[in-house]
């Protein structure tokens, strides 16, 4: 063999290598994919209550705010729960969750695998009964129910429960005996009065009330200017430290989404039921919708004092253990989108 035919293929067998390692570079396992791009994988329920983030995937805002270079997978979940579950094994890197939930993520954890940065929406949430009950008083006696033992409105509920006297065991027992329940088991239950009432989220509240009852608490006269949180945004603390940047980014879609739903109420609730049906195979109705939708806001604000409250109330009614929340909330990222905006920063609790 020539000296020049050894010097073209030592030069062949150079160049191959430095592809294999430029080819070995753009794949960084878990965080991206072979072009190099960051795959952010986002959770969420198929629930009017999970607006934003449904406007956000099927108007393609999220998509939008993101870029070319960040891969969106989407993942959707029927409770909390499986949802926290997801997060901490590193299935999902975003999540819009409930407050209960998040508390439960983060105390499992010991504080270090989750951080709230967004608010997505507040209100939406109330105790219906049949129409003969009018007071607490009477509900001793009665059959209520929730959508799951220790969830935000189950929490609300036995407390609200205890601060009128009445009790209210985990095992169903007490003055008020708690059934907790799916929703749509929970409607069934109401229709044929095997229960007298539930403490429900929209559009369950709306669909108890159009089967007869009538709303006893609504959960807005409970609280500071009847603002709490029934959703909010959490992401894991690894996907945060090692991508702010995509975080910012979604951030971004996050507040556009919100900014959507009110600039375009009637376009927000179709995409809703379209992005429902697709998930579950069935849409929502959007006369349902519209009826629901004037008891929620859609919030950037986490409306962070409730969900701490709310701790405290878990705690008290023996649902939870203490629990230090310090650390939870990183705001930072949203208030400079916001300040950029020359809008009000969200305090950092």
């Amino acid at each position: 063999m020539g000296p020049s035919r050894v010097r073209a293929l030592t030069a062949l067998g150079m160049l191959a290598t430095v592809l294999l390692a430029s080819a070995a570079c753009g794949d960084d396992g878990d965080a991206g994919t072979a072009t190099g791009a960051v795959t952010l994988r986002l959770g969420y329920f198929p629930n009017l209550t999970h607006a934003p983030a449904l406007v956000g995937v099927g108007k393609n805002i999220f998509a939008a705010k993101l870029g070319a270079g960040v891969k969106l997978e989407t993942r959707s979940f029927n409770a909390g729960p499986a949802e926290i579950e997801a997060l901490l094994s590193g299935a999902i890197d975003i999540g819009y969750i409930g407050p209960n939930p998040t508390i439960n993520g983060f105390s499992q954890s010991r504080g270090t695998a989750l951080r709230v940065i967004s608010g997505a929406a507040s209100g939406g949430a109330a105790l219906v009964v049949k129409p003969g009950i009018t007071s607490a008083a009477d509900l001793k006696g009665k059959k209520l129910a929730t959508p799951q033992l220790g969830n935000t409105q189950d929490v609300a509920l036995r407390y609200w429960l205890k601060q009128n006297g009445l009790t209210a065991t985990k095992e169903g027992g007490g003055d008020v005996s708690i059934q907790p329940q799916a929703n749509a088991d929970t409607l069934s239950a109401f229709q044929n009065g095997a229960i007298d009432g539930a403490w429900v989220p929209e559009p369950w509240v709306s669909r108890l009330v159009n089967a007869g009852g009538k709303v006893l608490v609504d959960e807005k006269t409970l609280w500071p200017d009847g603002r709490y949180v029934l959703t909010n945004v959490i992401v894991s603390t690894k996907f945060l430290n090692e991508h702010r940047d995509v975080v910012k980014k979604f951030l971004e879609g996050q507040v556009a989404a919100n900014d959507y739903l009110h600039s375009h109420p009637a376009e927000s609730q179709q995409a809703v039921s379209d992005q429902i049906a697709k998930l579950t195979g069935k849409p929502l109705d959007v006369k349902l919708i519209q009826q629901a939708w004037a008891s929620l806001e859609f919030t950037n604000d986490p409306v962070a004092s409730s969900l701490i409250t709310g701790a405290r109330h878990a705690e008290e009614i023996g649902l939870l253990k203490p629990t230090d929340l310090t650390g939870l909330y990183d705001l930072s990222l949203l208030n400079e989108l916001l300040k950029a905006r020359g809008e009000a920063e969200v305090p950092q609790p």
